[in-house]
């Protein structure tokens, strides 16, 4: 209210100063003698001055207003005081008609060029709002491409990587098992003992690693059936809990009565299976699990809570990535992994977190 006031006071100074022009120039000419004939002639023309004002700032509208207003002001001055001069009582006859052709022409351009200068903001405010439009859209087609070339990427490198992890297997089954042979030729006692035990153990961790490039590159096919999600959690939790045992972790399994859901029982348990050991990485210094199922409008819902380290959130939107890591022991592969598989069955999972507070991953699969 106080922005359309504020936009009305320009308006209200100019009536005021063109009411005050007219009845000024009127005075003059009604105060000033028929004598003194050169005046009247110079108070005649200045009438031209607030028509064409009134034109300029108020129209069309305005300035046949003002025409009038001047005609009605100025013609018992011409017929009363000047009736007896029958030649300059035309002259200023014709005076008044000139004031109302003047002020018709000059509102009737004012008013175009206004109707102009209208349609071209509208066309320019159009211009800008289909340039921010192709600009979304251009935005959107960068996007896409660099999608399609992050997938030719991880398509050619997911080829690579499973023809090299079959190259590695080999070898590794040969290390390992030769290591085994040194291992049961030597002495517990003997420090040699203790290499053999590291090299194994590092063998198999290699061997974890090639196996996880070998799930991200070829992910089994989906036996699809009906899966009992809280059993299959359960699995999981019995599977973890030494570990989280060891590491100082409370896991808690909240589960609500849910329908099965359409997938592969051993596929969704990896999926489970990542979330826990990614939570357990979370809390190297002990900490909390807690797994909640729930059934609701948007169908089934798994919620990993855990109280560990968290994400930083510039690489929150990262850690679905393939080889994305932020551990130095990490392939980043598994997060990768449990992310194909819920989109495999139909689902979706997203993360929350915050760094030094915690991390919540729902999952969330289509009812049936």
């Amino acid at each position: 209210m106080v922005y359309k006031q504020l936009m009305r006071k320009p308006e209200r100074l100019r009536l005021g100063l063109l009411v005050f022009l007219v009845l000024a120039i009127t005075a003059l000419h009604y105060l000033t003698g028929t004598h003194k004939a050169q005046f009247h002639d110079i108070y005649r023309r200045l009438y031209y001055i607030p028509i064409v004002l009134s034109g300029l700032w108020f129209l069309l509208r305005g300035g046949l207003v003002s025409a009038i207003a001047v005609s009605i002001l100025y013609a018992p001055h011409v017929v009363f005081q000047w009736g007896h001069h029958p030649t300059a009582a035309i002259e200023q006859y014709l005076e008044i008609l000139l004031y109302n052709v003047i002020g018709v022409l000059t509102g009737f351009l004012a008013q175009r060029e206004n109707t102009q200068k209208v349609q071209y903001q509208k066309t320019a405010q159009h211009l800008e709002d289909s340039y921010a439009k192709l600009r979304h859209q251009a935005d959107l087609i960068l996007e896409i491409e660099e999608q399609l070339r992050r997938a030719d990427r991880l398509s050619a490198l997911g080829e690579l990587s499973a023809g090299m992890a079959h190259e590695i297997r080999n070898p590794l089954g040969s290390i390992r098992g030769t290591a085994e042979i040194l291992q049961d030729g030597i002495d517990p006692q003997d420090k040699r003992y203790e290499f053999t035990r590291i090299l194994i153990k590092e063998v198999d961790r290699l061997n974890k690693v090639v196996q996880d490039f070998l799930n991200f590159a070829r992910p089994a096919a989906v036996e699809r059936g009906r899966v009992d999600i809280n059993l299959a959690l359960q699995e999981v939790l019995d599977l973890t809990r030494q570990q989280a045992v060891k590491g100082g972790v409370v896991l808690e399994l909240n589960a609500q009565q849910l329908p099965l859901v359409l997938g592969d029982h051993e596929q969704l348990k990896q999926a489970f299976l990542n979330l826990v050991l990614n939570a357990l990485q979370a809390m190297p210094d002990g900490g909390r699990l807690e797994v909640t199922t729930r059934a609701g409008d948007r169908g089934v819902e798994v919620v990993f809570a855990d109280t560990g380290q968290g994400v930083p959130q510039e690489n929150l939107e990262r850690i679905f990535n393939p080889f994305f890591t932020t551990r130095q022991e990490g392939t980043g592969l598994g997060l990768a992994i449990t992310h194909r598989i819920i989109q495999g069955h139909g689902g979706r999972i997203d993360a929350q977190s915050r760094l030094g507070e915690g991390s919540t991953f729902t999952l969330v699969f289509p009812g049936r």
